[in-house]
């Protein structure tokens, strides 16, 4: 017998769906239910490997720990990475099946995964007492709707019931809930059970009578009203919001405990991924991280991040362009800190074959690091596990790019040449001893009296956001309501508004 399941959809995109989600299976394992999360098909640069090796979205992997689970490829059966405007690396079941166009994977690739997608949630839910299934983007995308397999499309095959979430604070919240709902065929409304207002600002009883008309209007019931709170994101999709504690603005940032802040830079490079990785230096108080696209902002920073990402010859031209690449060589040449994250470390190296991602052969790097990268056509998908500075360090590799490392000090799989330090492994930072040692490097090399916190745990603050996130379901949200939904499947009998648009 299948599991109870519940499809979190959302008005617009960024309206909460992944916070939502990661909140309700929170929530629902503390009540004594398994549960796991899914998405049948993302579009992110953030990425994370599972223990078996496979790729999904960062987003599915922090709702997984939401459920105290280790998260599979089921959970996010497709991955869409973008590598431009036009064209999307296709990630299926955790290994990448190549390029492809907007068009041509809208055309009839996307239809053709329908069974795969539909077969993973499946396991799911012969598995779990619950699955909660994100959807993406807006359920009335009425332009995608017959080759759509993330929202309706798959809450229809499958039976589930639709939470609608609708972000207040942009405005017109009661249209967005009543224009969605609107322009759904008779047969997908059925699906719609109501309504969930996210990011609510004020005294939420003058918010009631707006909830009666819609329900009035919809035929369908508001199952919370959740406060806004800060530092409530986890693992973002495609945004520049640093997660956790640290935040872009210095003003938010925990008091240091020594004489001095640290200034983190990171170069915010064209399809920029994984930059979740900074995270855990934002964790730490006195550390302030922001992201920079121009060389003035590098000086006085203590430390400069060149992060991962989907462009590496793409990047490494934009960092040409405004100046950036000259910034960097100079700061290496005098011994300030430098950081480079796979395909930042690439940037950093000597040359760069490429013949998989950009197709543009040889092109010289910056010279930072005597490092050579030749791009691979097979993906290396791994999670490593080794010491650096005297610490145990653990990570997760997601590149094409082989390097070959010609010189330098060992550091993790790159190398480290001064205070120009580069690596494959997303992650490594999450490891509390190596990143305390690491920064007291990078305060050394910077003159600056910071001292890292003894205490600061990335994995605690991770588990104390996921129990905010719980909170907010369970001190604003109708649980008994969405329990019985989740239970009991696909609601019936609402009423209908006349649609906008055909199936």
């Amino acid at each position: 017998m299948s599991g109870g399941g519940l499809l979190v959809a959302g008005t617009t995109s960024d309206a909460g769906k992944s916070v939502v989600t990661a909140g309700i299976c929170r929530w629902l394992v503390r009540q004594g239910v398994k549960v796991a999360p899914f998405k049948a098909q993302n579009m992110s640069l953030n990425s994370f490997v599972t223990r078996e090796g496979a790729e999904i979205g960062r987003a599915q992997a922090m709702q997984a720990q939401a459920c105290r689970v280790e998260p599979t490829a089921l959970m996010n059966p497709v991955l869409l990475k973008p590598g431009g405007e036009r064209s999307s690396q296709v990630v299926l079941m955790g290994r990448p099946v190549g390029e492809m166009s907007a068009r041509g994977y809208h055309g009839g690739r996307q239809e053709q995964l329908l069974g795969t997608v539909l077969d993973c949630l499946e396991r799911l839910r012969g598995t779990y007492d619950a699955v909660i299934c994100e959807g993406a983007g807006s359920p009335a995308e009425i332009n995608l709707r017959r080759t759509d397999i993330v929202n309706m499309g798959i809450a229809r095959n499958a039976g589930l019931p639709v939470l609608v979430v609708g972000d207040i604070d942009r405005g017109g919240v009661f249209a967005s809930f009543f224009g969605t709902v609107a322009l759904l065929s008779p047969e997908d409304q059925k699906l719609v059970a109501g309504f969930l207002v996210n990011k609510f600002r004020g005294d939420v009883s003058l918010l009631g009578p707006g909830l009666e008309m819609l329900h009035g209007l919809t035929g369908r019931r508001t199952y919370g009203v959740l406060p806004f709170r800060h530092g409530l994101g986890i693992d973002e999709e495609d945004g520049l919001r640093v997660s956790l504690r640290g935040t872009v603005r210095e003003s938010q940032v925990a008091a240091p405990v020594g004489e001095d802040v640290l200034r983190v830079a990171v170069c915010a490079v064209p399809l920029m991924s994984n930059f979740t990785d900074v995270d855990a230096l934002a964790a730490e108080p006195g550390v302030v991280v922001r992201f920079v696209d121009r060389p003035e902002e590098l000086a006085d920073a203590d430390l400069v991040v060149v992060p991962g990402t989907r462009g590496t010859v793409r990047a490494l031209e934009w960092l040409r362009e405004r100046g950036l690449a000259d910034a960097l060589r100079r700061r290496a040449a005098e011994g300030r800190p430098v950081l480079g994250i796979c395909g930042g470390f690439q940037v950093l190296g000597e040359h760069i074959e490429d013949d998989v991602e950009s197709r543009r052969g040889q092109v010289d790097g910056l010279g930072v690091l005597p490092v050579r990268v030749r791009f691979a056509r097979e993906k290396t998908l791994t999670r490593p596990v080794g010491e650096a500075l005297g610490e145990t360090v653990e990570g997760y590799e997601i590149h094409h790019g082989v390097a070959e490392v010609l010189g330098g000090e060992a550091f993790l799989d790159g190398c480290r040449v001064g205070q120009a330090w580069g690596t494959h492994w997303h992650g490594s930072l999450e490891s509390d001893a190596f990143r305390r040692a690491f920064l007291r490097e990078v305060a050394r090399a910077a003159g600056r009296r910071f001292v890292p916190a003894p205490d600061t745990s990335f994995a605690a603050l991770r588990e104390e956001q996921l129990d905010r996130l719980g909170d907010l379901i369970e001190q604003h949200a109708d649980t008994d309501a969405l329990w019985r939904l989740i239970e009991s499947g696909a609601p019936t009998g609402l009423p209908f508004i006349p649609p906008g648009a055909p199936a």
